[in-house]
């Protein structure tokens, strides 16, 4: 992997975030794994205000991928070589992502990364559903963002505690459905 050239990876998510436009400085600042879900948040929200909707402590994320911030670790690694960056080492942490959604749609509820070979949908059904059992969330934006080298993969959905008309039940089958349409295959 040679992280000096700009990869495919880079370039999408700039050319994503000139596109969509969402007006958010500190996105330049970001490691891609950020970029990418704070991206895939932004298209998945479409401007809706959930915090305004649900109230800030009761909107929770759960993010999910299986190589932590390795990317942003080997960016890290290469900076030392000469001198270590503090802005770069905050991103060796995966679920610096998870903290950058919350603060641009301000959501404060309850929130964890987890890392797996592969994206569990029984896992996170699981996990979902009991911090709604628990009254710990009314909403909850889960999903996949995986950010690699040159490879990126995002899956994000909406968890609500109000469903509408065109909304899905929120089981396995269902989560595999939108991981498979959006991704174009099933893991696990």
């Amino acid at each position: 992997m040679n992280l000096a050239n700009p990869d495919s990876a880079g370039n999408f998510l700039l050319s994503a975030y000139k596109y969509l436009q969402p007006d958010y400085p500190k996105f330049y600042k970001m490691d891609h794994l950020c970029k990418l879900g704070l991206l895939a948040v932004d298209c998945l929200l479409n401007s809706r205000k959930i915090s305004d909707q649900y109230g800030a402590e009761n909107v929770g994320l759960v993010f999910s991928n299986a190589n932590s911030s390795l990317d942003a670790d080997l960016h890290y690694f290469e900076s030392v070589k000469n001198i270590p960056s503090p802005a770069q080492f905050v991103y060796t942490l995966p679920n610096i992502v998870i903290g950058e959604v919350s603060i641009r749609h301000r959501c404060k509820g309850e929130n964890a990364f987890f890392v797996s070979d592969r994206f569990d949908a029984d896992f996170m059904q699981f996990y979902v559903q009991d911090l709604f059992n628990r009254k710990r969330v009314d909403a909850c934006i889960c999903g996949w963002v995986e950010c690699l080298g040159e490879g990126y993969k995002a899956v994000v959905y909406l968890i609500e505690k109000c469903s509408g008309e065109l909304t899905l039940p929120f089981d396995t089958a269902h989560i595999h459905q939108i991981f498979e349409e959006t991704n174009g295959e099933i893991n696990g």
